[in-house]
């Protein structure tokens, strides 16, 4: 069990561990899918959603939108239909109306009052900015990849926080619900982790690449998290 009297500040992935994001990923794509007569169970949708993505986050740094074309783009390739320019743009146009976990608001909250809160996370600047608002904290800082030109598990991200923190390493708490874009590379610069295991039709893995590793803790949420650290 972690000792929560060791830490003063927490990283936050944002995107499936605050933002439920598989629910909004779902309902584009699946609406994409219907558009082109082509079905597909939703764990599969996760699944290729996750090779996608991982593969237009590798290479040269482009935006989180021109990924999330890109991640349109693909299914189109491999289910052979092609994406008008309206579909290309659903993807990356959802994002701002992504919601929060039922617990992240509360659990957020409950947290602010022993630790200061900080994000880390694999998005555009004015993406995390229409997100900001739902989640009702105050931030001390937001590190995103636009301001790394990097993403997850990319370990410049996390060198970019870090340098922004006010804390040493060991005092860094970082929480997140991939083990591939956050407990590996956390734990590689020396952090903590938690993994946050979210629900999902894509059970322990969700819509990210899979990846094998050990976080110092797992919870089922973020409700969890605060009272394990009894705030």
């Amino acid at each position: 069990m972690l000792d929560f009297s060791h830490f003063e500040l927490i990283t936050f992935d944002c995107y499936g561990t605050l933002i439920d994001w598989e629910a909004g990923i779902l309902s584009v794509l699946r609406a994409l899918l219907a558009a082109h007569g082509k079905t597909m169970p939703d764990a599969e949708i996760l699944e290729l959603y996750g090779d996608l993505e991982s593969q237009a986050e590798s290479g040269p740094y482009r935006s989180y939108r021109e990924v999330l074309q890109l991640v349109v783009s693909g299914f189109g390739k491999r289910l052979s239909f092609t994406p008008t320019t309206d579909e290309l743009n659903s993807l990356p146009d959802s994002v701002r109306h992504w919601r929060p976990w039922p617990d992240t608001v509360a659990a957020l909250k409950r947290l602010a009052t022993r630790f200061h809160l900080s994000i880390i996370s694999n998005i555009d600047d004015d993406f995390f900015a229409s997100t900001r608002g739902y989640l009702k904290a105050a931030f001390e800082d937001v590190t995103t990849a636009q301001q790394a030109r990097c993403y997850k598990p990319g370990a410049e991200i996390f060198r970019l926080a870090l340098g922004k923190a006010k804390v040493p390493g060991d005092r860094i708490l970082h929480v997140g619900q991939s083990i591939y874009h956050d407990v590996l590379p956390a734990q590689s610069l020396g952090l903590a982790t938690v993994w946050v295991n979210r629900p999902s039709p894509r059970a322990g893995v969700g819509a990210v690449k899979r990846a094998e590793g050990k976080p110092d803790l797992e919870v089922p949420d973020l409700e969890t998290l605060a009272k394990l650290a009894q705030c």
